[in-house]
C-alpha cells in the first residue's frame, strides 16, 4: 500500500473544522484532526486518547487514515513547537503541507475573541456564556494571529516548501474545489466525492460579527507606518 498523507497548517478560526469535515467526508483522504491534542481529542472523541506524543504519532497513521493508506493531521503552530523533537515531518511517510488561510485576518480575531468568551469553538457545540465586545481582546487575538501566520510562512521558507495554499473564503465558496486541489496534492485519482451526512458544520459570523468589525475599525483605525523591530543592513 502506497502510504501518504498531508497536514493541515493552519491557524485558529481559519475554518480548518469545516475544511477537516469534508476532507474526511470523501472516505478516502484520511481523517485530518488535532492528533497532536490530547486533551482535545478525549474532550471531543476519543476519550482513552493518549498525551504521550510518541503514541499521539502512531495515531496519525493510525486513527487518522483511511483505508487507502491515505493519513491526514492538523495543527497550530504551538503544537508543532511542542513535538518537534519527535522529527515527525521526516517520520512521517510521503507527508505533503497544506497552508490553511484566511486573508481576512481581522475575521479570523473577531471570530477567536467571541470563541474565547463563549466556548464554541464549532457551530455544533454549546455555548456556555454570551459575547461582550472587547477591544483589547480582539487586537490580541489579532496580534497572535499575525505571529502564528508568520510563523508558519517563515517555516516554509526555511525549509524549502511550497505548500498548497488554501484560502477560507475559498473553501467555504467551493468546498468540492479544495478537496480536489488537496487530492491532486496527493496524486489520488478523479472524481473525489464527498460522501452523505458527514458535514455539519456551519458558518459562525453573524450580525454581531459586523457591528463588532465597524466598531473596532473605527477605535482602533490608523494611518501610520508600523515601526519595525528589527533593523536591516545593506551593503552599498
Amino acid at each position: 500500500m502506497d502510504v501518504r498523507g498531508y497536514a493541515i497548517c493552519t491557524t485558529p478560526r481559519s475554518g480548518s473544522n469545516f475544511l477537516c469535515q469534508i476532507l474526511a467526508a470523501t472516505g478516502v483522504m484520511g481523517r485530518p484532526l488535532e492528533w497532536f491534542n490530547g486533551p482535545g481529542r478525549r474532550a471531543i472523541d476519543h476519550p482513552d486518547y493518549p498525551d504521550d506524543a510518541e503514541l499521539q504519532l502512531s495515531a496519525i497513521r493510525d486513527l487518522g487514515a483511511t483505508g487507502n493508506g491515505v493519513y491526514g493531521l492538523k495543527l497550530f503552530p504551538e503544537q508543532f513547537a511542542a513535538v518537534e523533537h519527535l522529527r515527525w515531518v521526516e517520520r512521517l511517510p510521503g507527508l505533503c503541507f497544506v497552508h490553511l488561510r484566511r486573508e481576512d485576518m481581522l475575521g479570523s480575531a473577531l471570530s477567536w475573541a467571541r470563541a474565547i468568551q463563549t466556548g464554541q469553538y464549532r457551530s455544533t457545540a454549546p455555548r456556555y456564556a454570551e459575547s461582550v465586545y472587547d477591544a483589547a481582546l480582539i487586537a490580541r487575538c489579532l496580534g497572535d494571529l499575525a505571529r502564528n501566520e508568520a510563523r508558519w510562512r517563515l517555516w516554509f521558507a526555511q525549509n524549502g516548501l511550497r505548500p498548497l495554499v488554501l484560502d477560507y473564503a475559498r473553501v467555504i465558496a467551493d468546498p468540492l474545489a479544495a478537496v480536489q486541489a488537496v487530492a491532486d496534492l496527493l496524486g489520488l485519482d478523479r472524481p473525489v466525492t464527498l460522501g452523505p451526512g458527514g458535514v455539519d458544520l456551519r458558518i459562525q459570523a453573524d450580525a454581531e460579527t459586523d457591528i463588532w468589525r465597524r466598531r473596532f475599525v473605527e477605535e482602533r483605525r490608523t494611518m501610520e507606518a508600523i515601526t519595525p523591530t528589527y533593523s536591516v543592513i545593506i551593503d552599498p
